[in-house]
Protein backbone atom coordinates (compact mmCIF):
# COMPACT_ATOMS: atom_id res chain seq x y z
CA UNK A 1 0.00 0.00 0.00
CA UNK A 2 1.70 3.20 -1.19
CA UNK A 3 0.25 7.30 -0.60
CA UNK A 4 -1.58 8.43 -3.92
CA UNK A 5 -0.82 12.20 -4.61
CA UNK A 6 -4.12 13.09 -5.07
CA UNK A 7 -6.56 10.37 -3.52
CA UNK A 8 -9.74 11.84 -4.72
CA UNK A 9 -8.82 12.33 -8.48
CA UNK A 10 -8.31 8.64 -8.31
CA UNK A 11 -11.95 7.48 -6.82
CA UNK A 12 -13.21 10.13 -8.91
CA UNK A 13 -11.56 9.24 -12.29
CA UNK A 14 -12.34 5.13 -10.88
CA UNK A 15 -16.26 6.02 -10.44
CA UNK A 16 -16.35 7.68 -13.42
CA UNK A 17 -14.73 4.74 -15.23
CA UNK A 18 -17.52 2.55 -14.10
CA UNK A 19 -15.43 0.80 -11.37
CA UNK A 20 -16.10 0.49 -8.05
CA UNK A 21 -13.98 1.85 -5.20
CA UNK A 22 -14.78 0.43 -1.39
CA UNK A 23 -13.63 1.41 1.81
CA UNK A 24 -11.74 -1.24 3.27
CA UNK A 25 -10.13 -0.02 6.79
CA UNK A 26 -11.17 3.60 8.57
CA UNK A 27 -9.20 5.42 11.30
CA UNK A 28 -9.70 9.01 12.41
CA UNK A 29 -7.11 10.25 10.64
CA UNK A 30 -6.83 7.94 7.60
CA UNK A 31 -8.45 5.55 5.29
CA UNK A 32 -8.07 2.49 3.22
CA UNK A 33 -9.59 2.50 -0.24
CA UNK A 34 -9.81 -0.83 -2.34
CA UNK A 35 -10.38 -0.40 -5.40
CA UNK A 36 -12.27 -3.35 -7.68
CA UNK A 37 -13.07 -3.94 -11.15
CA UNK A 38 -16.63 -2.76 -13.03
CA UNK A 39 -18.42 -6.13 -11.61
CA UNK A 40 -16.95 -5.40 -8.05
CA UNK A 41 -15.53 -8.93 -8.07
CA UNK A 42 -11.80 -8.90 -8.25
CA UNK A 43 -9.80 -6.11 -6.20
CA UNK A 44 -7.59 -4.10 -8.41
CA UNK A 45 -5.53 -2.09 -6.63
CA UNK A 46 -5.76 -0.62 -2.70
CA UNK A 47 -3.92 2.48 -0.80
CA UNK A 48 -4.49 4.04 2.39
CA UNK A 49 -4.27 7.77 2.79
CA UNK A 50 -4.67 10.21 5.86
CA UNK A 51 -5.70 13.19 2.93
CA UNK A 52 -8.13 15.47 4.87
CA UNK A 53 -9.69 16.11 1.27
CA UNK A 54 -10.25 12.60 1.03
CA UNK A 55 -11.47 12.19 4.42
CA UNK A 56 -13.83 15.11 3.58
CA UNK A 57 -14.98 13.85 0.34
CA UNK A 58 -15.95 9.96 1.86
CA UNK A 59 -18.19 11.25 4.80
CA UNK A 60 -19.55 8.86 6.17
CA UNK A 61 -19.65 6.51 2.62
CA UNK A 62 -18.53 3.31 2.22
CA UNK A 63 -18.39 2.72 -1.15
CA UNK A 64 -18.82 4.04 -4.59
CA UNK A 65 -22.49 2.71 -4.45
CA UNK A 66 -23.32 4.74 -1.72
Amino acid sequence: MNEVRDPVEVLLRWQDSGAIWRVVGRRPDSVTIALYECTGGQEVDRFTSTDPALLRFLGERASSED
